[in-house]
């Protein structure tokens, strides 16, 4: 039977999880909230400017 607790014990990350957990990190990535920001400044832009739908 496998002994849970002596293979924890065993375990290490690998590099490559650590160094591409670091890269997404520090990306700068746009999400569907900053999407949904930028549609709604711009139709209150044109709104403002008088090209109302």
């Amino acid at each position: 039977m496998i002994n849970f607790e002596e293979e924890l014990k065993k375990f290490h990350p690998s590099l490559e999880a650590d160094d591409a957990e670091d890269a997404i990190r520090q990306h700068d990535m746009t999400d569907l909230t900053d999407l949904m920001l930028e549609i709604y400044r711009q139709d209150q832009s044109s709104e403002t400017s008088g090209n109302q739908k």
